[in-house]
């Protein structure tokens, strides 16, 4: 629609340097902005304009690039006028507008969030860890092991004899193993308050709790197979793989959540270490059942130990359920067997 001199709009006119108001007039004249009114006469050029975005409520505002502003409280009035002066919303602004397109927009971010999690953090992830030099992950397992000797962990009540007879044991079990095929690790025995467990640091820390030791201390096979276990995780350097995983994607969780919520910003990473973890425990398993049959002891071992502590949990439902820290995903106790992790085991001892 072409400019004519009709085409006005009563506003109100800030200066941008004092907060004094003045009530104007606006006109768009061969794209340039006129301001007139109460004491004021400007011309600002059609490029230092910044036009709101439209919307349905609310007051209009129009800043001007070298300072001051325009503000319309009758908004469907300052539509009228736009349209009258030909004005149009942005291509952006109009698909804003548009539900069908929003819910496009959300359906694709969450299409992307999920291929995100699902492939391109595990991804960055193992670039991260195939970078990382052996002494840093060292560290890093070292540290972490310091913490929990400080916060639940204790020194081991079993005799020094026994905690040198198990290691002894478990250093056959690797010898048998593939020449270079295993990592470097160290087995520490503690008490605590988590129950009988056993974990797996970064750098090849294993750590086994004497409770675990005691329930199974008549059948060296299942000590043995989740030692195993735990070595898997190293081998496949899961901790380190784990770490960066769930800081990628805490990051994430506040870049969209900000600080509303650290419950809604914590859930993410959570929910996404818990699949990595499913994911780690298969391949630690599948590392347990080979070093085993390689020492010619059954799979089924592992059968008799999860059986045992689902037995134990039945019982004594909070133990180990306080497992809630960082490292809870590599322990062995806090992933209760399912039915095919316990069909992987028989089908392991029958090949």
């Amino acid at each position: 629609m072409p400019e004519t001199a009709s085409a006005a709009l009563a506003a109100t006119y800030f200066d941008g340097a004092q907060a004094r108001e003045r009530a104007v007039t606006l006109r768009l004249l061969h794209g340039d902005l006129h301001v007139q009114g109460d004491g004021v006469a400007r011309v600002v050029p059609g490029a230092e304009l910044q036009w709101p975005e439209p919307h349905r409520h609310g007051m209009r505002v129009m800043h001007f690039a070298l300072g001051g502003s325009v503000h319309c409280a009758d908004s469907a009035a300052w539509d009228r006028w736009c349209g009258a002066i030909g004005h149009a919303p942005s291509p952006v602004a109009r698909l804003q507008g548009s539900w069908r397109w929003v819910l496009a927009s959300i359906a694709l971010l969450a299409v992307l969030a999920v291929a995100m999690q699902r492939w391109g953090i595990p991804a960055v992830a193992g670039a991260i860890v195939a970078a990382t030099p052996a002494s840093v992950e060292v560290a890093i397992g070292e540290s972490t092991l310091e913490t929990l000797d400080q916060l639940i962990m204790r020194p081991s009540q079993l005799a020094p004899s026994e905690q040198e007879r198990l290691r002894a044991a478990f250093a056959q079990v690797v010898a048998a193993q593939t020449p270079g095929s295993m990592p470097p690790f160290r087995l520490e025995f503690r008490r605590s308050r988590i129950g009988p467990n056993a974990f797996a640091l970064p750098g090849g820390v294993l750590v086994m709790t004497d409770e675990l030791v005691a329930m199974f201390k008549q059948d060296d096979a299942v000590v043995l197979g989740v030692l195993a276990h735990e070595l898997g995780h190293v081998r496949q350097r899961h901790g380190l793989r784990m770490l960066a995983q769930g800081t990628m994607l805490a990051a994430g969780a506040a870049l969209l959540f900000g600080d509303f919520s650290t419950v809604f910003a914590g859930a993410p990473a959570a929910l996404g270490n818990a699949s990595y973890s499913r994911d780690a425990e298969r391949e630690a398993d599948q590392e347990s059942a080979r070093m085993l049959k390689a020492v010619g002891i059954s799979p089924l071992a592992m059968v008799r130990f999860f059986d045992v502590l689902e037995q134990k949990l039945k019982r004594d439902p909070a133990q180990p359920a306080d497992t809630d820290s960082a490292w809870s995903g590599l322990s062995i106790a806090s992933h209760p067997a399912d039915a095919q992790r316990i069909r992987f085991f028989r089908d392991a001892a029958r090949d």
